[in-house]
């Protein structure tokens, strides 16, 4: 396996490790909640995120040039995630790690969001996440994914009909339990 060195871990700049150490332990709480509900599972959320940092610390001095470095971190984690699902078409998944409970009152309703999340496809799920999680613009979203602002709108328009279609029995079920 071949080696990839950071312009940082030979000869970079102790400022900019510094730099990149403070970034990513600010931005660390926000990609992960980013990556699991992309993924759903908090391990794999962790390994995306470092995935994800990995990444950024071996282009650390051209991510500092960014416009927007969290724009820059989002790019590579939603790519990270994309990369991963294609990978992953081939495996099995072994049983599922039962997640922390939430201490919250909607946690039926959460439940019914995160399941329905689950059954889109990745890129689906990674527009929707991009755009009501994130909040970010078609153009936004369409720069972070690579793609094209129509498909992010044909992306978006079939996801939120799977969503409706699986949330509609779910919520229908909660209301009359």
């Amino acid at each position: 396996m071949r080696k990839l060195k950071s312009p940082l871990a030979h000869g970079g700049s102790a400022e900019a490790r510094e730099q990149f150490r403070e970034y990513a332990v600010g931005a660390q709480p926000h990609l992960r909640r980013s990556a699991y509900l992309l993924c759903g599972n908090w391990h794999t959320a962790e390994d995306l995120v470092q995935t994800t940092f990995g990444r950024l610390f071996r282009s650390w001095p051209r991510v500092m040039r960014a416009d927007s470095v969290d724009a820059y971190a989002r790019t590579v984690l939603y790519r990270a995630f994309l990369d991963m699902k294609q990978k992953d078409r081939a495996t099995v998944a072994l049983d599922n790690v039962p997640e922390p409970a939430s201490p919250s009152d909607d946690a039926a309703l959460r439940l019914a969001v995160r399941s329905a999340l689950d059954t889109l496809p990745p890129r689906a799920r990674a527009v929707v996440v991009l755009r009501f999680w994130e909040d970010l613009t078609v153009d936004q979203t369409a720069d972070a994914l690579g793609i094209t602002p129509g498909t992010v709108k044909s992306q978006t328009s079939r996801a939120i009909a799977i969503l409706r279609q699986r949330l509609g029995a779910a919520v229908s079920e909660l209301i009359h339990d």
